[in-house]
């Protein structure tokens, strides 16, 4: 999401100088590539770009071939063969070992639908969206859109395939993962996209600033509250998106935890974090990271199973405590980069570990160990439907 953020943010930015311009989309990957499928770069007719598609070997020649389609106003589909022995055609070696597939389509002006205008989209509703893209014929770029409440966006003139790829969009919502199928008679790209992550930082300590600032790097929307309103003076988090001061016992008024919301308790006042643990308990949110020792933690759950606020198995999964993946952080920086490492490791069902030891592809994603992904899918009216 945070490429699309920026995608759409340039957009704007040269929405007034009038400049042609095109998006570059993965949508098929076959073997071994430095992007997966949904990868996107926006490119311009002076030859800037933004975001990408590869580490930097395939972008020059997509510019070339952006040059046509924004000459001819015409959606074209391109496949770059970048295997050791295949790679002489664009002139350098590559060795990535893979087929990828890459969408580029015109940015039209006068078309409403065009592919920024749908991202825009997708970004104000900031929820999980399944996204079909047609990649041939003569429909081909035609998009559309499913959102968890059912609403659609449907920029498919054809309508017997925009029933067939409103079937296939279902399905993601029981087995969210981006890939290109056949629909009918026609090669569509369906895609998972998930919102931002929401960073809810709870206290406002010195620690807590590089966990903000770091995690605004990432494309995350960042809150920090606390009961002590020297805590939070914006001059210790310009980079946050709100800062609030709010009373524990108010919390679960205040503010609004999603599955997508990873929750940091770091206050270092025993008896607050207790009682926002309390609070968050029942909250959708996959992740609460709690700073301290594990005995600190403990000390917390006695007490609150003391007031009859149990701790089933799933919470005990959701709460990191102490918070963070272990790389022998020591200072503040370190800790963070643990911490926010930790969270992406959890929002996308992975372990975490050394990407030497794994087995399968390393941009491979298993939806079915997604947290996140399962939250969603237990209160997603559109999963049942796309499961029968």
């Amino acid at each position: 999401m945070k490429e699309l953020k920026s995608i759409v943010e340039a957009y704007r930015q040269n929405q007034s100088a009038q400049r042609k311009q095109a998006v570059a989309t993965v949508v098929r990957v076959h073997g071994s590539a430095y992007r997966s499928p949904g990868a996107r770069m926006l490119i311009f007719d002076d030859g800037r770009w933004v975001g990408s598609i590869s580490g930097g070997c395939l972008e020059g020649d997509a510019l070339r071939k952006a040059r046509t389609v924004m000459t001819e106003g015409k959606s074209l589909l391109i496949t770059y063969d970048t295997r050791e022995e295949s790679n002489q055609q664009l002139g350098i070696g590559l060795g990535c070992n893979g087929v990828i597939d890459v969408l580029i389509e015109p940015v039209l002006s006068t078309d409403p639908n065009n592919p920024l205008s749908i991202f825009e989209r997708i970004i104000e509703r900031n929820e999980p969206v399944a996204f079909a893209t047609v990649l041939t014929g003569e429909l081909i770029g035609e998009k559309m859109l499913l959102f968890p409440d059912g609403s659609i966006f449907n920029g498919i003139t054809d309508d017997k395939l925009s029933v067939a790829v409103s079937g296939k969009l279902q399905t993601i919502f029981s087995e969210p993962r981006s890939h290109t199928a056949k629909v009918n008679d026609e090669e569509v790209f369906l895609e998972w996209i998930q919102p931002v992550i929401n960073l809810l930082i709870f206290g406002g300590g010195f620690d807590a600033r590089p966990v903000c600032a770091f995690a605004k790097q990432l494309g995350w929307n960042v809150q920090v509250t606390d009961e002590c309103v020297s805590h939070i003076a914006p001059v210790f988090f310009p980079q946050a998106d709100k800062l609030t001061l709010c009373q524990r016992t108010f919390i679960d008024r205040e503010f609004s935890i999603t599955p997508f919301t990873a929750c940091v308790l770091m206050s270092h006042n025993y008896e607050y974090d207790r009682d926002v643990l309390k609070k968050i308990l029942r909250s959708a949110t996959p992740y609460i990271g709690i700073i301290g020792p594990r005995k600190r933690f403990e000390k917390m759950r006695n007490e609150l199973e003391q007031q009859g606020v149990l701790f089933n198995a799933d919470d005990l999964h959701r709460i990191h405590a102490p918070a963070g993946l272990d790389i022998g952080a020591e200072t503040p920086d370190e800790i963070a980069l643990s911490i926010l490492a930790e969270i992406q490791s959890k929002f996308t069902g992975r372990s975490g570990g050394f990407l030497k030891y794994r087995s399968g592809p390393i941009h491979q994603r298993n939806p079915k160990s997604d947290e996140v992904c399962k939250q969603v899918l237990l209160t997603n009216p559109l999963a049942k439907t796309g499961s029968q």
